[in-house]
Order: C-alpha cells, then structure tokens, then sequence
C-alpha cells in the first residue's frame, strides 16, 4: 500500500518561548518529516515563532482556552487540512485542554483525526475526566459516520494519560483503605470500549512512552477506526515510539532532560484502495 500521509503526535513537556532546549527539540521533531504534527503542552504566548522557522512550509493552529497547556498542531505541504476546536472535549471543564479536530485531504481522500490531552491526575476526578473524555472521542465516531453516509476515516489519539486510580475509603487500624484501577486495566478499558466502537488500539514498538528518574509509564496512545491500514513497524507494530524509549537504558535520563519526558508517536496512514 502506498503512504496516505505520516503523522508525529509528542508531549513536549512545558515548550515556552526561548527555552534553550526548543532549538535541538525542533531538529529531532523535523527529522521524522511529518506530514501532520502534533505537540502537547505548548505554554509560550510567542513560541509558535519557533516552530514556524523550523517547518517553514507548514500551516499551524493552536487551541485556546483557560489553561495554560495547548495543542499545536502544523500541517506539511504535502496535505490540506481544516482544523477545528473541539471545547466538549474539554469535559465541561474550563481549565482543560479542548480538542483538535483535524481534517486531513491526501489524494481524493478526507481523513478525521482527534488530537487529545486529557485528564492527568490517578484521583477519582482525574480518572473521572479521563473517562468522559475518551468516551466522548469513541462516541465521536458515530457523528462522524453519519456526517460522511458512511465509515468515516476516523482517529483519535495523543497524551492519553492512562495511568489508572487510587480511591482512598477510610482508614483502618491505622492504615489507608483503598480500592485501585490499575494502569493496565484502564489500557484494557480502551481496548474494550474502542472494540464497541468498531475501532483498535494500535501497537506501538514500546510499551512505555513516559519517564522520569526511576518510573515509567504507558500515557501516550493512538485509537483508530478498523478499516484503516498502516504502515508496519518492527514486530508488526503499527506505531513507532522514537526518543528516550528508543535508546539504550544509560542515555533515557538525559535525553528527557534535554527534550521531554515523552516519547514521540510516529505512524504512516496507508492510502485506501
């Protein structure tokens, strides 16, 4: 199959203007020549001047709301694209991120894709916000299925921030009572829900996108309707997870420093036949 368009979807970690981390940060995000791109957590009022003199060739949109966190996104010429906001993804809350809906023509062919940063937080309000929105984002699916009289070429996917929840219920004989999500039943929550929708969670060539100094964790994900196809990666995988989870264990630490502490998503959407 031949390639529909690439996609390279990074949490950046906290990009403000002139942060001298953001000119290596721009060299490794070029160097996947993405056709779409999506960076997550850009704070910098002027910090789109950046990005623009390293894809001089791209159109860009950011969200806006009360949060200090938005979605960049930047379309390459290969493609055309018309991009909303999406304020229902914000979950009726309005220090949450909104969502980027992007519209993406390659060929003859119209593409739907979801850019998401929800809820963090293992809290039951953080797990609580997580859950709307995503559902809302599967849900999404059905609109769109009937906006184009058919099976829309949908994707979701982003900072998805799984990592399960911790409800504290009391206290006894001293100790916390407490009743836990794991991070990997809130995985296999997805899995479940995106099969009802009639879509999958892609494989990824890593099973960790996130890290500090003696934790990771798996945050970062890409949920798409059945019928599409993408190129392979190693062992099958459909997502390719470049950066820190990429290198040798001794070069992880220092590479978060001096570019995020995510991993970047990178997959090809093949052409349809």
């Amino acid at each position: 199959m031949a390639k529909a368009f690439s996609v390279a979807s990074w949490n950046i970690e906290h990009m403000k203007d002139a942060d001298p981390r953001n000119a290596a940060r721009m060299q490794f995000l070029a160097g996947h020549k993405p056709d779409v791109l999506a960076l997550y957590e850009v704070e910098g009022k002027d910090v789109w001047r950046e990005v623009m003199a390293a894809f001089p060739k791209y159109s860009f949109f950011i969200t806006e709301g009360q949060n200090t966190q938005e979605i960049l996104v930047g379309i390459g010429p290969r493609v055309t694209g018309f991009l909303t906001q999406k304020v229902e993804f914000a979950g009726r809350q309005a220090y949450m991120r909104p969502g980027a809906f992007l519209t993406v023509r390659a060929g003859d062919t119209d593409y739907s894709l979801l850019f998401l940063h929800v809820a963090s937080d293992n809290d039951p309000r953080g797990f609580g916000l997580r859950a709307d929105m995503i559902d809302r984002a599967l849900s999404f699916r059905e609109v769109l299925d009937n906006a184009a009289g058919g099976r829309a070429n949908y994707m979701f996917l982003g900072d998805l921030n799984l990592m399960g929840m911790d409800f504290e219920h009391g206290k006894e004989a001293g100790r916390i009572q407490r009743v836990q999500v794991t991070a990997q039943l809130e995985v296999t929550r997805l899995a479940y829900a995106a099969a009802a929708a009639n879509m999958r969670v892609l494989p990824k060539t890593r099973t960790a996108t996130w890290r500090d100094l003696d934790q990771t964790s798996d945050l970062d994900w890409v949920v798409a309707a059945n019928h599409l196809r993408f190129r392979r990666f190693a062992g099958g995988s459909e997502v390719d997870v470049r950066g820190w989870p990429a290198l040798p264990e001794a070069e992880q630490v220092p590479w978060t420093k001096d570019f995020s502490d995510h991993g970047l998503l990178y997959f090809e959407v093949q052409a349809l036949q």
